[in-house]
């Protein structure tokens, strides 16, 4: 799987491209059922929406999920991110917002890269954000929404929010952008939300501005994203790492498999080394 230029022209444009149904729905439904188990794992890498038991994120699934270790070698997704990176990279950050039917909450307008910059101390915005559609995706569940262009803005704000809930996790009203800067970013950019079925992949910029609604449907919207970065691009945090539920810790280049996560020679192996 390999981008053609009009692909890579358009995320070096607009910040993001929507790649519909790369994943079949045998691999959607082994996510899911992933996704599933992973929730019932204890520890602080669930996070739960705000007065409620209800589960709004889970991190690092990869390292306990044998799905989620051959998605992210899969050459559907690694080989895009290596033409649009380098060929050198590794998983930053692996996580699922899960935006559960009826209150799945919004995420505030926000740039993931300042997030990484003030908490991880990362040098520079060299990270590339795969969104995988574990739900078909419609105007009603609450989609991510972009702001094409926005990217080759460079960062709209430098700081955190005073009110910051906490030191080690930085949530995106932390960093959210003010009314004022929103409204002249969307007179200038406009807004997109691609949307799609189960399967479907976004490539995203980590300059991009994004934000999305909460989910008042009776669809539930799993997405999970992983962030690559290139290995030369270390984080260099000025005080205490954040765990490495949050922060990768293994920086080891990735290659791509000879096949799709369930079925290509050797993937077997990743996948049980996993739960070993």
């Amino acid at each position: 799987m390999r981008l053609n230029q009009e692909q890579l022209d358009h995320y070096r444009d607009h910040g993001f491209l929507l790649l519909e149904s790369l994943l079949d729905s045998r691999e959607v439904e082994r996510m899911r059922e992933a996704f599933l188990r992973d929730c019932e794992v204890p520890g602080p890498h669930v996070v739960a929406e705000e007065g409620s038991a209800e589960v709004r994120a889970v991190y690092a699934s990869h390292h306990r999920q044998p799905e989620y270790a051959g998605l992210i070698r899969d050459p559907r997704v690694l080989t895009p991110v290596q033409q649009l990176l380098t060929d050198d990279v590794y998983v930053y950050q692996f996580k699922i917002n899960a935006k559960p039917a009826f209150g799945g909450d919004k995420w505030a307008w926000h740039q993931d890269y300042l997030a990484w910059r003030i908490a991880d101390g990362l040098p520079a915005p060299r990270q590339v954000n795969i969104a995988v559609f574990l739900d078909d995706v419609t105007e009603f569940n609450g989609p991510v929404i972009f702001l094409p262009g926005s990217h080759r803005d460079g960062l709209v704000r430098e700081g955190r929010s005073a009110e910051a809930k906490s030191e080690q996790h930085l949530d995106p009203d932390d960093i959210s952008l003010t009314p004022e800067q929103l409204a002249e970013h969307v007179d200038r950019h406009g807004m997109v939300s691609p949307k799609g079925p189960a399967g479907s992949v976004v490539l995203f910029s980590p300059e991009i501005v994004h934000g999305s609604a909460p989910n008042m449907s009776p669809f539930a919207r799993r997405l999970l994203i992983a962030t690559y970065n290139d290995v030369t691009n270390l984080p260099r945090p000025t005080g205490e790492p954040r765990p490495a539920y949050v922060v990768c810790r293994d920086t080891e280049p990735l290659r791509p498999l000879d096949g799709p996560f369930l079925d290509a020679p050797g993937a077997h192996e990743i996948l049980a080394a996993v739960t070993a």
